[in-house]
């Protein structure tokens, strides 16, 4: 497989930052260019930034991936695939990573992605969907999933930043939030109610080509702001990989019963899927359920996902964006090689997060932080006239620990989060602390 040397990521957040880190280290690459970036991405080396570049300006993107003569894009936030800058770049001849605008409505419309995943023949939880008009018969199917006594879940159909979905145990507050799901939506598909399943919920990534996949590790993404799974949604709070209930060699499975149905129906509908396709899944046992899809990499699974890899990623990607993955999945049919050991990333927030963080809150110890031997990715922060770094969004930083076990890259990352401090600073403090067993039910034999 050919490297790219010189690589443009599109976005600005920790995700982002990780991905400039893996490919900026690997054989070949010169240099890797972030739009817009952060102060702290363009620290790395083989790194800068074009802080400029409006990452949902298609035209601008166009430009810049002209200007430095880049041999891959890679699209990494949900925004910018649902504005349709993959489109421009593919249209102006660039070769680009990341799902077009209309394979992007896996993840920017879950009724569309429910409506895929039946015609695959992939599982999902039951559901029904709703518009604006259908209150009545949408409250009278919460009511009836909430008899069953398993509890209800209620998803808003578009993009929310990872806080459209709401779980409720409680059958009466969930009949009291449809309306206000519901209101100002106009015609078309509103919400998304659905059956509430129990078990472990799990990460699955791959990278497609619009006809094949090879995986990644899989990973566990905490989506609750506060410890116990308490509080409110999050786009994520910490991520840990591997798992002790879906471990490495048996992610194949996965990607044979979920993955590839969902290419093969998005290629018959002339909307071919390249790029990260996400499977957000829930471990149940009778197997796994599709729970959702996403259209990229997670964020805080890639900051915990791309240490654990033990071959270059950038040859991978631009295979993929040639259409041309057949001699990866080929190599590693049961996905990317990976390193010994486990990756364990917390993330830590802002205050006010997720409603109004609070902004410009200087940080302290970072530096001691990554001499504990931590990565620390920079989601929301910005650079300070005299140095340092000050908070400047919601999900701050991650930080990243490694180690031979779970255990212990917890331990690296606990002692590493324990030295970064700001005013109001929020995190967990269970990421990867009680871990599920093994399975009972096998997960499938994959290729």
């Amino acid at each position: 497989m050919t490297a790219p040397t010189r690589t443009l990521i599109v976005g600005s957040g920790a995700r982002e930052h990780a991905l400039a880190w893996k490919l900026a280290a690997e054989p070949g690459m010169n240099e890797v260019v972030v739009a817009p970036g952060s102060a702290a991405i363009g620290t790395e080396p083989r790194v800068r930034c074009l802080p400029s570049i409006d990452p949902l300006d298609a035209e601008a993107v166009v430009a810049a991936a002209r200007a430095i003569s880049a041999e891959l894009v890679v699209v990494g936030p949900e925004m910018p695939l649902a504005a349709g800058v993959v489109d421009a770049l593919r249209n102006a001849g660039i070769r680009t990573f990341g799902p077009t605008q209309a394979a992007a409505r896996l993840e920017t419309s879950k009724a569309f992605c429910h409506e895929v995943a039946e015609a695959a023949g992939v599982r999902m939880a039951r559901a029904r969907v709703f518009s604006e008009g259908e209150e009545a018969a949408a409250r009278g199917y919460v009511a009836e999933l909430g008899a069953e006594g398993g509890g209800v879940v209620l998803k808003q159909d578009g993009l929310a930043a990872g806080k459209g979905v709401t779980v409720y145990d409680d059958t009466g507050l969930a009949l009291d939030h449809v309306r206000s799901h519901l209101a100002g939506r106009g015609p078309g598909p509103a919400l998304v109610v659905e059956e509430r399943l129990a078990g472990h919920e799990a990460s699955v990534i791959a990278i497609c080509d619009g006809r094949e996949a090879v995986a990644l590790p899989a990973s566990r993404d905490h989506k609750r702001l506060c410890d116990g799974d308490l509080g409110p949604n999050t786009g994520g709070m910490g991520a840990y990989s591997p798992l002790p209930d879906l471990p490495d060699d048996a992610v194949a499975g996965v990607i044979d019963t979920v993955h590839r149905p969902i290419l093969a129906e998005l290629a018959r509908r002339g909307t071919p899927f390249l790029g990260f396709l996400y499977a957000g899944l829930i471990l149940t046992g009778d197997g796994p359920v599709l729970l959702e899809c996403n259209a990229r990499l997670g964020d805080p699974e890639a900051q915990v996902l791309l240490p654990r890899l033990a071959v270059p990623l950038g040859p991978v990607l631009a295979a993929a964006a040639r259409r041309d993955l057949a001699a990866s999945v080929g190599a590693w049919p049961a996905g990317l090689p990976v390193l010994p050991g486990a990756s364990v990333g917390i993330v830590l927030a802002s205050d006010g997060y997720p409603a109004t963080p609070k902004r410009g809150l200087p940080i302290e110890g970072i530096e001691s932080a990554e001499a504990e031997g931590a990565l620390v990715f920079h989601g929301g922060s910005i650079g300070r006239p005299g140095g340092g770094y000050g908070t400047n969004g919601g999900r701050v930083l991650t930080v990243v620990g490694r180690g031979a076990d779970l255990a212990r890259a917890r331990d690296v990352a606990e002692r590493a989060a324990d030295l970064i401090s700001w005013d109001g600073l929020q995190r967990r403090h269970d990421i990867a602390a009680s871990l599920p067993p093994a399975p009972a039910v096998a997960i499938g034999a994959g290729r």
